[in-house]
């Protein structure tokens, strides 16, 4: 019980005003299209789960992970209806087992101070070859869902390949990630843009792909000052011990 009310009271600490009018202004947004356009619970749970996860996820909270838990295997539903197996795979054999990872990963790295996680960020080396085999195994991927008859197989793999590799940033805690984030979130807007121009009921989905972006943007500033504050806090801390 001690440390369930530990790990809460650190879940709460540190939030500041316009991080929490974000969280509120993404929930409603999610809550009233979805009331509006008359989305199902499913898809709405869904997209709310989603949502809360990216932006806790963004703040370095260890709770986006039971959140991200939740999302995976309802959105992996919702896609399945669309044709979209390349997402179905995804969430199913992938993003549901590295919540748990990230869960356990976090936890070791989290600054007690803040109640978030430590950022960091790659050099740019390991940045341009991460890239690089991302761009390989998005047309490899692609190659496999066009012969599986997915709809849209490139922009699916796409989305897919991307979000493989910046889930593995975010396990790693590297700011890296939300430049991938942006170019999934893009992709899949109009993936599901697509899907509810052709009739699909997908609107709570690609409302909340349509936060996930504003988020993604403003998590990367986030992160980015962030990693640099600590990559020079390192630094300094090096040289000191190395001068004593």
């Amino acid at each position: 019980m001690e440390r369930l009310k530990k790990y809460i009271k650190s879940e709460l600490t540190g939030w500041k005003l316009w991080e929490i009018a974000w969280l509120l202004l993404a929930t409603g947004v999610i809550l009233g299209l979805s009331i509006y356009w008359g989305e199902n619970a499913i898809g709405l749970i869904m997209a709310l789960t989603g949502v809360w996860c990216v932006i806790l996820t963004g703040k370095g909270k260890r709770s986006s992970f039971l959140f991200g838990t939740v999302n995976s295997a309802l959105y992996a539903f919702v896609a399945f209806g669309a044709k979209y197996y390349g997402e179905v795979m995804l969430n199913v054999a992938y993003y549901l087992p590295m919540n748990v990872v990230g869960w356990l990963v976090w936890k070791k790295h989290m600054n007690d101070d803040t109640g978030e996680v430590v950022k960091k960020r790659l050099n740019r080396k390991k940045g341009l070859l991460i890239y690089a085999a991302t761009g390989l195994l998005i047309f490899l991927y692609g190659l496999v869902l066009a012969a599986l008859g997915g709809n849209l197989p490139y922009v699916d793999s796409m989305s897919t390949v991307v979000s493989v590799v910046a889930q593995i940033l975010s396990v790693w805690r590297l700011m890296e990630q939300w430049v991938l984030w942006v170019v999934v979130d893009i992709v899949t807007v109009i993936m599901w843009a697509v899907d509810f121009a052709k009739g699909g009921e997908t609107i709570a989905t690609l409302a909340m792909w349509a936060i996930y972006l504003v988020n993604a943007i403003i998590m990367f500033v986030r992160w980015y000052r962030e990693a640099n504050r600590n990559e020079k806090a390192s630094g300094a801390e090096q040289h000191t011990e190395e001068a004593v």
